[in-house]
């Protein structure tokens, strides 16, 4: 099979498109013909050394963990998924090895769900990470319909489905974006407020009475969004390492079929859509990454396979 791989800690121009085994599939495991992969900074970050205190790396390296495609083949024990299912999940093993940007990828079922139906390929390849890290971090904050939620960073890929699914859970929300996503917030439904200086004022004048939770997604939002809510607890970062000594929460998503399973049923209730800004051809991997890094994305970045 064609796959992206890399042998070494490095920059994006170290990605090489080559001939690969085919990965054996076990028990409790699926082949998954990928027809398109999500791209993530996890996947560069990982690639460039920055997590080699956290994950185990197998050389040479497969990356991604976002993936969408068809059952080819289903491993001993295994009665999840026929072969022909179309399926989607966030492929994240015991370590950094056998990834997702490569024609077939064994997927443990606990990592997969059934691909909403209405979505494309591509639109699903983007959900699974961002949206169970958005749904995991609200959960994780203990959100109540009728609360108002701050969400710092809401353009992004993971904000983006931050926005819509707590709406979905009966949510208001206030966003914090560039004045050039303000209009696309509110589409999400949510509340648009400007970056930089003063954003704190601009918030409490939304919410005088305070807000319920708060969300970063960016990773300069903790101090401020610990001075906005009104309980302790009910602040959490995805991205600042020092969250937790700061008085927030920090966390990883975890794969889990029950929660893409619900990102799946509010996708095929109109409640859930993802915006897919890149989507490149495998071979242009490192092209993709180059674009993430940037951090000037709005919604996701997928490979096509």
């Amino acid at each position: 099979m064609k796959a992206i791989t890399y042998s070494a800690y490095g920059t994006p121009a170290a990605l090489e498109l080559v001939d690969a085994p085919s990965p054996k599939v076990g028990p409790e495991e699926v082949l998954v013909r990928v027809k398109a992969a999500g791209v993530n900074p996890i996947d560069w970050k990982v690639a460039a050394g920055y997590l080699e205190s956290t994950f185990e790396v197998h050389y040479p390296v497969v990356p991604g963990w976002d993936v969408a495609g068809i059952v080819e083949a289903v491993g001993d024990d295994t009665t999840d998924y026929a072969v022909g299912d179309e399926v989607y999940g966030y492929v994240r093993k015991e370590w950094v090895e056998l990834g997702t940007y490569a024609e077939l990828v064994s997927a443990p079922v606990r990592t997969l769900a059934r691909k909403p139906r209405d979505l494309t390929f591509e639109q699903a390849a983007g959900i699974p990470l961002a949206g169970l890290t958005a749904y995991q971090a609200l959960k994780r904050v203990g959100v109540k319909s009728g609360e108002t939620v701050v969400i710092h960073s809401a353009a992004g890929g993971t904000g983006s489905l931050g926005v819509q699914i707590a709406v979905a859970l009966g949510l208001r929300v206030i966003g914090s974006a560039g004045a050039h996503n303000h209009d696309y917030l509110r589409s999400l439904g949510a509340e648009p407020v400007l970056y930089g200086e003063g954003l704190g004022d601009r918030i409490r004048a939304l919410a005088p009475e305070g807000v319920d939770a708060g969300l970063d997604f960016y990773g300069d939002g903790v101090e401020l969004l610990l001075s906005l809510v009104q309980e302790q607890g009910r602040v959490l970062s995805i991205a600042d390492q020092d969250a937790e000594a700061k008085g927030a929460k920090k966390m990883w998503a975890r794969p889990d079929t029950t929660d893409l399973t619900f990102l799946t049923e509010l996708a095929d209730a109109g409640k859930l859509s993802i915006s897919v800004e890149h989507a490149l051809p495998l071979a242009e991997a490192a092209r993709a990454w180059e674009l993430s890094a940037s951090g000037r994305t709005r919604g996701k970045i997928v490979l096509t396979v």
